[in-house]
């Protein structure tokens, strides 16, 4: 996920403070993984430094001002071209779980056992996910779906990979 670009896109649609930014993204984008708000500020101050954002009016408010933060015609550029361009197919040939077990079979450890966790791993997160779907909102369902599918790609992969141990085995030792 790109923070910045997508605080560029929610600031495309209307010029808003940091809170309501954070908000916004943590409701639509930050399932499960919240922003901080340091981390909003830091990335609108840099935003700000590389001419994509500037600082609309201030307000006075309780604490520090409220500055309400514009996109500029460059900051839109890049979100328009980012919209347009193509996400990298995933996943990278070398994954963690793939090194993991080549290791394991390198090191002559028992990566059948370290299969079975991960699986165990992965439909404990199905379930979970299944439960968000079941009782979340349209947003909540399709992320929910998104996760659910790359696990179960996953899972396709632990079992064929464990039916071939013996033969991947000979092959990395």
């Amino acid at each position: 996920m790109s923070v910045p670009l997508t605080l560029l896109g929610l600031l495309e649609r209307e010029p808003s403070h940091g809170y309501d930014l954070k908000r916004d993204y943590d409701t639509f984008f930050g399932r499960g993984k919240p922003l901080s708000f340091g981390q909003v500020y830091s990335t609108l101050s840099r935003l700000s430094r590389d001419g994509k954002v500037v600082v609309g009016e201030v307000a006075p408010g309780e604490g520090p001002e409220r500055k309400r933060y514009v996109i500029t015609d460059r900051g839109a550029t890049e979100v328009d071209t980012w919209l347009t361009e193509p996400v990298e197919p995933e996943p990278n040939l070398q994954s963690i779980l793939f090194s993991k077990v080549v290791l394991s079979l390198m090191l002559q450890r028992p990566a059948e056992e370290y299969l079975d966790r991960q699986r165990s791993a992965h439909l404990a997160r199905m379930r979970e996910l299944t439960e968000i779907k079941r009782k979340g909102e349209l947003v909540d369902g399709l992320l929910a779906d998104h996760g659910l599918f790359h696990l179960e790609a996953d899972l396709r992969w632990i079992d064929l990979t464990s039916a071939r141990l013996e033969s991947l085995a000979k092959a990395v030792r």
